[in-house]
């Protein structure tokens, strides 16, 4: 199995065409957030920016309004998208060249190094969506100490401390329990699992 299938095969995907196929703008705004990023990133891969961009995402957002009832297996949506963004990347290029149509490579003669990027996309926007997710289950000292700990600049533990409260001996446990309890979030446990499966 896929990188992809494994990764998409998720009960929040699932539930969102669900809901989108009955017309549930709050599910279509949800697929949009989700998926946005994997859409721009391909778009990026393919050198393509601004209006162009924006058409490739609006041409594949209308595509997947067209095209939602016939998806058969919903969890596969990511897989999909991708597909249909490399594509629609690809038409742009072509037109942009006019007649010198044969010089864009085609999606499946790229090298194997460029198919492992769209695959590392899909597993990124997966990972970033699940995140996004789950970090709200954290209670809100939680959120503020592990926002705290990714900060770029990075913030000095003693900082850190002052601003919680907090021993700077206790920061590195209750980071270790917020870490555990989104290890543990439904969709970041099927991303662990998936992984696990593929070194297997």
């Amino acid at each position: 199995m896929m990188t992809a299938d494994l990764v998409s095969d998720t009960p929040l995907a699932v539930d969102l065409v669900a809901r989108a196929r009955k017309g549930d703008q709050q599910a279509w705004d949800a697929l949009v957030e989700r998926y946005a990023p994997l859409i721009w990133s391909i778009c990026r891969r393919h050198q393509l920016a601004g209006a162009d961009a924006d058409d490739v995402s609006q041409s594949v957002w209308l595509t997947l309004v067209d095209q939602l009832h016939k998806v058969r297996a919903p969890a596969a949506l990511p897989g999909w998208l991708a597909t249909t963004t490399r594509r629609e990347c690809l038409r742009v290029l072509r037109a942009a060249q006019g007649p010198l149509r044969g010089q864009v490579p085609d999606v499946e003669i790229l090298p194997d190094e460029k198919a492992g990027t769209a695959e590392q996309d899909l597993l990124a926007a997966e990972r970033h969506a699940a995140l996004r997710e789950a970090f709200p289950t954290l209670p809100a000292s939680g959120q503020q100490l592990i926002a705290l700990l990714i900060a770029d600049p990075p913030v000095p533990y003693a900082e850190i401390s002052a601003r919680l409260g907090i021993p700077v001996g206790s920061i590195g446990p209750n980071r270790s329990r917020c870490l555990n309890k989104l290890r543990r979030y439904p969709a970041i446990a099927a991303l662990i699992n998936a992984d696990a499966e593929l070194a297997a």
